[in-house]
């Protein structure tokens, strides 16, 4: 047997009101104080759901709970997963908060979900205030037009990967990435097409690019791809699979059909090697690739970045 409760914490006159009405909630004295103040030290949702399972605990015994709201990529399970649950939509007259589950081995009475709905209230006003403060800083590190990370979210990963290239003794690689002629599509289709553009190349990168290869818009129509783990050849194989898959992109625009290209160069880091040099020694590469005739990748050896050739 399961049961499955969809009902709205703070809710005025909705389902399940007449069943909290007649069963008398038994709480221990000053649960719900300690359970406000400590839910407001947090703007974690993980650590949020923690610290309210615990509380929970208390009252009753809970084997796991989980969450998820899809809408925004959160899908969260602490604890063990168990036969019997009861499952909860936390929606308000402002916000759909996502859903949450509570299961362990023994089946919950009524009196027992009608605690927990009681206590749910509590965590709304806190789990939203998580997920506004998760939307603020997403916003701060993406780049709205191509869903790319910005130039802040990259400095703070490349910082992170330097760091872990050291420690773990691994190769790390920089692909710098710019769009070939694309003045040309701006002036001849306007910038409406212009930024269509910027968002399918960019989707198209991140799906080409491996799961934990990082893409930043860097400027304009150039765009940095952090490859941690990879050296140079293996940066080599991961461009040129980008390349291509960005020459094969068509944007239809009315009668026409838009196709572009685009210029790569790439570079390996060298422990002695300054995150300045990176890029530069990237960027390097990505000039000649200009220089060359466009719509090919181009690579500097990590001997000749070193030295700065």
């Amino acid at each position: 047997m399961q049961e499955s409760n969809q009902v709205t914490p703070l809710r005025n006159g909705t389902a399940n009101k007449r069943k909290l009405t007649r069963i008398a909630i038994q709480e221990e004295p000053d649960l719900r104080h300690k359970l406000v103040h400590a839910l407001q030290t947090t703007l974690d949702v993980q650590s949020l759901l923690d610290i309210f399972i615990k509380y929970l605990n208390r009252q009753l015994p809970i084997g796991g709970l989980s969450y998820r709201h899809p809408s925004r990529g959160i899908h969260l399970s602490l604890g063990q997963d168990n036969r019997h649950h009861c499952d909860y939509r936390l929606i308000t007259p402002r916000d759909n908060l996502g859903e949450i589950r509570f299961n362990r081995a023994k089946r919950f009475s009524e009196a027992e979900m009608a605690r927990i709905e009681s206590l749910l209230g509590t965590l709304i006003y806190p789990l939203r205030n998580c997920l506004q403060y998760q939307d603020a800083l997403k916003a701060a590190l993406h780049d709205a037009l191509t869903g790319t990370g910005n130039r802040v979210a990259m400095d703070n990963a490349m910082r992170r990967e330097l760091q872990l290239a050291n420690r773990n003794e691994q190769p790390l690689a920089l692909m710098m990435l710019d769009l070939d002629h694309f003045k040309q599509i701006n002036d001849t289709y306007g910038h409406a097409v212009g930024d269509e553009v910027l968002h399918e190349v960019a989707q198209t990168v991140m799906q080409v690019a491996r799961a934990t290869d990082m893409t930043f818009r860097y400027g304009g129509e150039e765009f940095a791809v952090v490859l941690n783990n990879t050296d140079l050849r293996g940066a080599e194989i991961i461009a040129e699979r980008v390349r291509t898959a960005i020459s094969e992109l068509e944007i239809q625009q009315g009668n026409h059909t838009l196709q572009v290209t685009a210029s790569i160069g790439i570079c390996q880091w060298k422990p002695e090697m300054h995150v300045k040099t990176f890029f530069e020694q990237a960027d390097k590469a990505l000039y000649l690739a200009k220089q060359q005739g466009r719509n090919r990748v181009v690579s500097q050896s990590p001997e000749s970045a070193a030295v700065g050739a």
